[in-house]
């Protein structure tokens, strides 16, 4: 099923037993943000949160937790809920093999029931804003899917940009945003401001399920997002032209806000918790003049609590982290037979792949490294064999323990380029990057004394289905 907003995903996450209404009076700050810090520690299967009795606020309507487990991601792509980790990555790749699907344009969007333009903008009267961590030097935007144009080829759908980056609120009407060099609103910004001009955008909080995975895929620069959601919910992505910029925005949005990121202005941004699960200190960070904001009666805001793994940005950047660079890899090494880069947004890449000949492992990890998301991130990348299930974090252990001889299988490559979050990083934004080669080493390379490994038995498989439904009868 397709979800065009985020209410109609909360009314389903709740038919399924998998949203939890907190009816209880609650303080902003920190109950809120530790529940959300907790939920995902409830396992696979845990729920959403929904807030509306918060202390101080009047009709405060908070969602948490959204995307927060692998049900819930399950049931965003509209799978049954208990559909396991593998299996979503695996249709994920294979609705990703529709992609492009064309979005449909849609008249009055729900957004537009409400607007505030020019002065008489005050984010403070729209939404309820809460800090997540007790270090975070304000309060944040964190899920609101942020788009922008290429300034110098602004008819290209391609080039436009559709990505989750952290956001401070600085003023009722002015916001802090980080453009990471890696990503794309990074190059819309350089170009607006080698050009002089500021860079409009618009940002869309509270989307839905689909549109925040794809906020969040590491997609290349020419690739379209809202085509991306329509081969992932298989039906076109809804959408409407924002006011004052004209920005293609999602149909189903809680709120719009539109204006400009103003060119070669910085201020103080930070500290903030992030999905490393530490905090990156106060920088110079471009500023953001909010214009106009639009938005739904009572709109419901979605915040995403960051901090140490698992929480649920985990869930929501894992596999659609694991697909595009598996989707890159295969292009040039067809041997490829999965990648999981689900941790911390793939700063560490386990690839599991047939080999041609000796040394052929490594040239497919170098090649993890200069992808479009490896240069950025990719800081540590193990390869194993294409028997060893890269998802299985056992078997891959075991690879490491039994295959990997320091003397050959480690190579370190020097001052390679990574996000400025990465804390590893000595400066900010440089890093050593490791490859691990994890495989049995095949001719020429004959190093080690493997003999015959052990494999599972025949009847194993037939074995596994049949304890599974005893166990199911219990």
């Amino acid at each position: 099923m397709a979800y065009d907003d985020l209410r109609s995903f909360l009314t389903a996450l709740d038919k399924e037993g998998q949203l939890l209404r907190i009816t209880e009076e609650v303080r902003p700050e920190p109950d809120i943000a530790a529940a959300a810090n907790a939920a995902p520690r409830l396992g696979d299967a845990a729920p959403a949160l929904y807030f509306d009795r918060v202390q101080g606020f009047t009709d405060a309507r908070i969602a948490m937790n959204v995307h927060g487990s692998w049900a819930n991601h399950a049931l965003a792509l509209g799978l049954p809920k208990e559909t396991g980790v593998k299996e979503q990555v695996a249709e994920f790749t294979r609705r990703w093999e529709r992609f492009p699907v064309a979005p449909e344009w849609r008249s009055a969007p729900p957004w537009a029931e409400n607007t505030m333009d020019g002065d008489a903008v005050d984010i403070f009267q729209v939404l309820p804003l809460i800090r997540l961590n007790d270090g975070d030097g304000g309060f944040y935007l964190d899920k609101a899917a942020v788009v922008s144009k290429d300034p110098e080829d602004p008819g290209h759908s391609g080039k436009q940009n559709v990505g989750i980056y952290r956001i401070e609120v600085k003023g009722r009407r002015k916001l802090a945003l980080q453009p990471v060099p890696m990503h794309d609103i990074a190059q819309h910004l350089g170009k607006a401001e080698e050009a002089g001009e500021d860079l409009p955008v618009a940002l869309a909080l509270g989307n839905d399920p689909v549109i925040s995975l794809v906020a969040s895929t590491p997609m290349k620069y020419d690739e379209n997002e809202y085509e991306l959601a329509g081969a992932l919910r298989g039906a076109p992505a809804p959408l409407a032209k924002a006011p004052l910029t004209g920005l293609p925005v999602p149909w189903g949005s809680e709120v719009i806000i539109e204006g400009v990121i103003e060119g070669r202005k910085r201020e103080i941004e930070g500290p903030f918790g992030e999905f490393t699960g530490h905090y990156s200190g106060g920088r110079r960070l471009p500023v953001l003049r909010i214009d106009k904001i639009s938005y739904r009666t009572d709109p419901v805001f979605e915040h995403l609590y960051l901090g140490m793994p698992w929480t649920e940005v985990d869930y929501l950047i894992a596999a659609n982290t694991c697909v595009p660079l598996y989707q890159q890899l295969k292009t040039d090494f067809p041997e490829v037979q999965a990648v999981n880069a689900m941790y911390t947004h793939g700063l560490i890449v386990i690839v599991s792949t047939k080999k041609r000949y000796g040394g052929f492992a490594k040239a497919v990890g170098m090649r993890v490294l200069t992808t479009p998301h490896g240069l950025g991130y990719a800081a540590t990348v193990i390869v194993v064999d294409e028997d060893v299930d890269p998802f299985n974090l056992p078997q891959v252990m075991w690879a490491l323990s039994t295959k990997m001889n320091p003397a050959g299988d480690l190579v370190q490559v020097p001052h390679l380029p990574v996000l400025e979050l990465a804390p590893q990083g000595q400066p900010a934004g440089i890093v050593d990057k490791l490859i691990i080669d994890a495989t049995t080493p095949v001719a020429p390379d004959g190093r080690g004394n493997y003999g015959n490994q052990v494999r599972d038995l025949p009847e194993t498989e037939h074995w596994l289905a049949k304890l599974q439904q005893l166990a199911a009868r219990g």
